[in-house]
């Protein structure tokens, strides 16, 4: 089978034999995956990365041909984290495409059984790419109580930020989106969502929420400006290096700083099959496995969103 491979900053494509499919696991045939910033940041070097990257996808169930996506934590269901339902904070856990379980850049791949979640005939595989990513953004819904009606500043017109916007639009919050492309953020203004080139002159503690997806080093300092006192700040950047942010103001306003990541796919999957989160505008080109030395460059150019990989026709 194909295989994309990263290390050290290259992208190449391998032959590699299929997968042994462990007791517990399915192998899935891949239909369509996302090139997304974390595959980018692993590109550059974040945690070290060597192998397989990719962890939105959909694919089909060998066995069965069942059309499913997957969550990307594998933890090992023993642990005190697992028993608490904390499986993805698993001190031993493997992550799909990002720590010791092989990703899904490749014609075939496994994962847990129970990882899977079926996805309904209302969503293609093109849109069905986005499950991964649209839990992520559903995430923050699960971790703080937005309550409808409530102003949210979103930093970051990104990929992920774009979701983040219409998910927390469609639950009822007035986002307001600052970003650096206006093209970009034309995509989701008929959802209702309020956008503002970023100014040289931020909203000093204007909102009681406040998201970074920046993707930047200075997208926590900015957020941190913007919130009030006793507000909050949902962090949803992962960048390579260290960001340095003075931590005066995060005490002495008393702000809650919220790391988030993965989240839960049900929620995801309901919207998208709604129609309530537009992800057809965020799809910029697709390719297959093959060029995936293309697509990786494609996916890194400045402007482009989502880039698909396809198994070769």
């Amino acid at each position: 089978m194909l295989s994309v491979h990263l290390a050290s900053g290259r992208v190449e494509v391998r032959r590699q034999p299929l997968p042994r499919v462990p007791e517990g696991f399915a192998r899935i045939r891949l239909l369509a995956a996302g090139i997304c910033s974390t595959d980018l940041e692993l590109q550059r070097g974040y945690y070290g990365f060597s192998g397989t990257p990719g962890h939105e996808f959909v694919g089909e169930v060998v066995e069965s041909g069942e059309r499913v996506a997957g969550e990307i934590n594998l933890a090992c269901g023993h642990c005190e984290w697992c028993a608490r339902g904390l499986g993805r904070h698993c001190p031993t856990r493997t992550v799909l495409g990002i720590v010791k379980h092989p990703g899904a850049f490749r014609e075939f791949f496994t994962l847990p059984m129970h990882n899977l979640h079926r996805v309904p005939e209302s969503i293609s595989s093109e849109y069905a790419v986005f499950i991964e990513p649209v839990a992520a953004a559903c995430e923050i819904l699960d971790q703080v109580k937005i309550p409808k009606g409530d102003s949210v500043a979103l930093l970051g017109d990104g990929k992920l930020g774009l979701l983040i916007a219409q998910v927390l639009q469609a639950h009822g919050a007035r986002v307001h989106l600052f970003g650096r492309h206006r093209d970009k953020m034309r995509l989701v203004e008929k959802a209702g969502i309020t956008t503002e080139v970023l100014p040289k002159k931020l909203p000093h503690r204007a909102y009681r929420w406040v998201v970074d997806a920046t993707g930047s080093a200075q997208g926590l300092r900015a957020a941190v400006t913007m919130c009030e006192p006793r507000g909050t700040v949902i962090m949803k950047s992962t960048i390579h290096g260290l960001v340095m942010i003075d931590t005066a103001p995060v005490i002495v306003n008393e702000i809650t700083l919220v790391g988030s990541r993965c989240g839960r796919f049900e929620p995801a999957i309901r919207l998208l099959a709604s129609g309530k989160v537009n992800v057809a505008d965020l799809i910029s080109d697709e390719f297959t496995l093959d060029r995936a030395p293309e697509a990786f460059a494609r996916a890194a150019t400045k402007g482009v969103l989502k880039v698909l990989l396809r198994p070769p026709r």
